[in-house]
């Protein structure tokens, strides 16, 4: 099949859409299909060498280190260029809808040249324009963005922050409404298939649950564990990812006991994690690591004794079945999928309560004095993830949902088996 890959921001290091786009087009190359990834900054990294990238350029507002930045007048190209900056100064998130616009008119004149559209939770109006011009687009969900806007309206007091903040999700009633109207949706897992049918509104006959993979580059280290080491991966100052709550119980069990915490993030400077850790006085043992080459990254996550996933939600986890591939024993939340992540309670992974200071706290201080069980629960979390979470496995089973949106597309336009041989022949 000759796939057209879309997704608005694709580099890893900007959550999990990158890291699914980049894992994923490389299984489908490897399985003889042909891939293009169409995407705004930041740009993906992409493993296969047969794997395409066409560029389609935003006015990049949120880059570091200058975010919300102000283009210059000779930047600005068109219309959508006015629509993103103006977007912006409302307070508004722009990319979805402007990405969107700008693929679609970049699409309209390739038509002949795929045979499907998969939109990486692009989820802007102009995705509805692709199925007008005669391409079927299948579109991934990974988890409905409704529960990130209300847990950070929920952490916040100040009313003037509050509006700012219903401004700035005022894209999730367009994805909403794409997503109602896609033909199919893909989506990680059993908790997020059943949040987007209740806060989207989608039917869930038109959802399939796919789990995602883990790359074989995560394994168990070949060096011992640092002794009291304790790592996170998490964005630093996004409240859904519950490092305030892991901040104060790490403050907890500092007063007792001779530990560290690393997190594989970077702090927005003066941002809530910061103050927090000036507040709880533990800046001498919290380290901050960003930036990382994949190596690199595999030999933090096996250095630890314990592993934390805070979060308050999450729509799969990637880092929960990272880090169990890597053996590392865990505490992480029972919220979102996360459970179904690390299989049942105790086995790989403690659970406890999302944003309870007090069970974390008790949680991790019973892990790090006990090294028979966090050695049985490392070969339990590696085994499961070697059962489970395989990126080939994850392009087998979306090739085949290819296959059906392709053909139900067929069935829709009226064409028969000859008639769609016909137009294959001529493309």
């Amino acid at each position: 099949m000759r796939i057209a890959m879309l997704s608005y921001r694709s580099a890893p290091h900007t959550g999990g859409q990158g890291i699914y786009l980049r894992h994923l087009t490389r299984e489908l190359a490897n399985l003889g299909h042909e891939v293009e990834v169409f995407s705004g900054q930041p740009y993906p990294e992409l493993d296969h060498p047969d794997v395409r990238l066409t560029k389609v350029p935003s006015l990049d507002l949120y880059r570091q280190p200058d975010p919300f930045r102000v283009p210059k007048l000779r930047e600005f190209r068109d219309r959508i260029d006015v629509e993103e900056f103006l977007t912006m100064c409302a307070a508004g998130f722009p990319e979805p809808k402007t990405f969107s616009s700008r693929v679609a008119r970049v699409l309209r004149d390739r038509v002949e040249d795929f045979d499907i559209v998969h939109d990486n939770q692009v989820l802007g109006y102009g995705m509805l324009e692709i199925e007008k011009m005669g391409l079927p687009l299948i579109t991934t969900l990974h988890h409905p963005i409704t529960f990130d806007r209300r847990i950070d309206i929920a952490q916040t007091r100040n009313p003037w922050r509050k509006f700012t903040l219903w401004r700035w999700y005022g894209f999730l009633r367009m994805q909403a409404k794409v997503a109602r109207a896609a033909r199919k949706i893909l989506t990680p897992s059993e908790a997020s298939k059943r949040d987007i049918a209740q806060d989207f509104g989608v039917d869930p006959a038109r959802m399939q649950v796919i789990l995602l993979g883990v790359e074989d580059t995560f394994k168990p280290p070949t060096k011992p564990r640092v002794p009291g080491r304790i790592l996170a991966m998490a964005s630093a100052d996004a409240p859904m990812k519950g490092i305030a709550t892991l901040l104060e119980a790490f403050a907890k069990l500092r007063t007792e006991r001779d530990v560290e915490l690393v997190l594989i993030t970077k702090p927005r400077p003066g941002g809530t994690t910061e103050k927090l850790i000036d507040k709880y006085a533990i800046g001498d043992c919290v380290r901050f690591v960003s930036g990382v080459s994949d190596a690199e990254l595999v030999d933090l996550m096996g250095s630890a004794e314990v592993a934390c996933v805070p979060s308050l939600y999450e729509g799969f986890s990637l880092p929960t079945a990272e880090l169990m591939a890597c053996a590392t024993p865990l505490v992480v939340s029972r919220a979102g999928a996360i459970p179904e992540v690390t299989g049942p309670d105790g086995e790989a992974a403690d659970l406890v309560t999302p944003g309870d200071v007090g069970e974390l706290t008790q949680a991790l201080g019973a892990l790090l004095d006990d090294p028979e069980r966090r050695a049985r629960m490392g070969v339990a979390g590696r085994r499961r993830v070697e059962e489970m979470f395989s990126w080939r496995a994850v392009a087998v089973k979306v090739a085949a949902a290819y296959e059906e949106v392709i053909e139900d597309h067929r069935r829709e336009r009226g064409a028969g088996p000859s008639d769609e041989r016909n137009d294959r022949a001529h493309r």
